[in-house]
């Protein structure tokens, strides 16, 4: 048992100070880079239906 206990509290310090050490802010860059290429797809989205839009007027 005292086994047990002592191999549960290296594995709680190996994985904390692997979370504290490891990819720090690697979340948080991957959500800003998700957001802004949203945000340069919807950009591009709204410039592709401009043209399309004039295009389609201009048939008419």
């Amino acid at each position: 048992m005292l086994g047990l206990c002592a191999l549960l509290g290296a594995h709680l310090r190996t994985e904390g100070h692997r979370r504290r050490v490891g990819e720090r802010g690697y979340s948080t860059e991957m959500v800003v880079v998700t957001a802004a290429l949203v945000v340069l797809a919807i950009a591009a989205t709204a410039v592709i239906a401009i043209f399309v839009m004039k295009k389609a007027n201009g048939l008419q």
